[in-house]
C-alpha cells in the first residue's frame, strides 16, 4: 500500500496499530474477499478488516430493525463493505449541484393521461444496469440514460451510449471526468458536438479514445419543475428522466430491498446522478423505480425504489432533466 493511502486512513481514524478483529466472521470475511476480488497490502488488511466488521454490525442492526417494523427496506452486505462512509461519498458520487445552470423549463401538458404506475423498462427503453466503478462520473451514467431512452422513443432502436466520451470530452461544458459533473452540461455537449458515441465504439474505461460515431444527438434540454407532480408527469410523459438525488447515507450505500426512505436524507444536498424509469406503488407506499451505475451486484439488480409523494424525499424531484431529440 502507498506511505500516502496509509497516512489518509490514519486521518480518516479507520485504522489502528492493532484492531481487535472478530474471529467468528474469519470465513464470512475470506469469502466476501473472494466474490469481490479484493487483494489487500499486510498494512492494509487490517484495518479494511475492520470497516467491514463494522459495516456488518450496521448492517445486521438496520435489518433487525426492519424485522420490528421500523425500516421499509432491508440493507446487506456488498463490494462497498471495506469502505466507511467517508470513502464511499468521495469515490462514488460525482454529482456538482453547485454549479447547476437552469435550462429551459419542461410545461406539464395539460390534459395528459398519466397513469397510476409506469415502467419504461418493459417498453424497451433502458439498457441493462453499468458499473462506474470507483470514478465520480455518476452524471454521465444518469446522463446516457435519458438519452438512451429518448432516442429510443424516436427511433425504436435502443442502443447503449458512451459514459466515456461524456468524461473524456464534455470539460469545455463544465464537466470534471471523474470528479465529477451535471446531466445538463452532458446533454449541451451532445448538442455542441453535435452527437455521442455509442457504447460499442467508445467504451467505458477507454481514455483518450477517439473513434467517432455518433450514436444519438439532442438539440438542448428541459428541466422538470421541481416538484414531484411535475416528475411524474414527465415520467409518464416523456420515458426516463435524470434525476439528482442525496445518495451520501450508510443505508444507500449498503441498499438490498425494499422502499427507500431515510429520514436523514437531504431534498436539497444532492451529490449523486439517477436515472427515473418509472414509479408504482406497493401495499398502498408509493415508489419511484430508479436505475443506479453501481452494477447489478447492488440493491434490486442494480435498482433501487425511491420513497415517492414523501415531501420530495432525497430530492428525487429537485434538478430532474431530459434531452431533446
Amino acid at each position: 500500500m502507498h506511505p500516502s493511502l496509509f497516512l489518509a486512513a490514519l486521518c480518516l481514524g479507520i485504522a489502528s496499530a492493532a484492531p481487535q478483529l472478530n474471529q467468528s466472521l474469519d470465513e464470512q470475511w475470506y469469502q466476501w474477499k473472494a466474490t469481490h476480488g479484493k487483494l489487500y497490502g499486510v498494512y492494509e488488511e487490517g484495518w479494511r478488516r475492520d470497516v467491514w466488521e463494522k459495516n456488518m454490525k450496521m448492517i445486521e442492526q438496520h435489518n433487525w430493525e426492519h424485522s420490528q417494523g421500523k425500516h421499509s427496506f432491508r440493507v446487506a452486505m456488498n463490494g462497498f463493505g471495506d469502505m466507511t462512509n467517508e470513502e464511499f461519498k468521495q469515490k462514488m458520487n460525482g454529482l456538482q449541484m453547485q454549479k447547476h445552470k437552469k435550462g429551459k423549463m419542461f410545461q406539464p401538458p395539460l390534459f395528459a393521461e398519466i397513469p397510476s404506475s409506469v415502467d419504461w423498462r418493459k417498453k424497451g427503453y433502458v439498457t441493462p444496469v453499468k458499473n462506474q466503478g470507483q470514478c465520480g462520473s455518476c452524471w454521465a451514467f444518469s446522463a446516457t440514460g435519458a438519452l438512451e431512452g429518448q432516442m429510443f422513443r424516436k427511433t425504436g432502436k435502443l442502443v447503449s451510449l458512451s459514459e466515456q466520451n461524456l468524461v473524456d470530452c464534455s470539460q469545455p461544458e463544465g464537466n470534471e471526468g471523474c470528479n465529477g459533473g451535471l446531466m445538463d452540461y452532458a446533454f449541451q455537449y451532445v448538442k455542441d458536438n453535435g452527437g455521442l458515441d455509442s457504447e460499442e465504439s467508445y467504451p467505458y474505461h477507454t481514455p483518450g479514445s477517439k473513434l467517432s460515431y455518433s450514436a444519438a444527438n439532442d438539440t438542448g434540454f428541459f428541466d422538470v419543475p421541481p416538484r414531484e407532480k411535475a416528475l411524474m408527469v414527465a415520467v409518464a410523459t416523456k420515458g426516463p428522466i435524470s434525476v439528482g438525488i442525496d445518495a451520501s447515507h450508510f443505508t444507500f450505500q449498503f441498499y438490498h430491498e425494499g422502499i427507500y426512505y431515510d429520514p436523514d436524507c437531504s431534498s436539497e444536498d444532492l451529490d449523486h446522478g439517477v436515472l427515473v424509469t418509472g414509479y408504482g406503488t406497493d401495499v398502498g407506499q408509493s415508489y419511484w423505480i430508479v436505475k443506479n451505475s453501481w452494477g447489478k451486484n447492488w440493491g434490486i439488480d442494480g435498482y433501487i425504489k425511491m420513497a415517492k409523494d414523501r415531501k420530495n424525499h432525497c430530492g428525487i424531484a429537485t434538478m430532474a432533466s431530459f434531452p431533446i431529440v
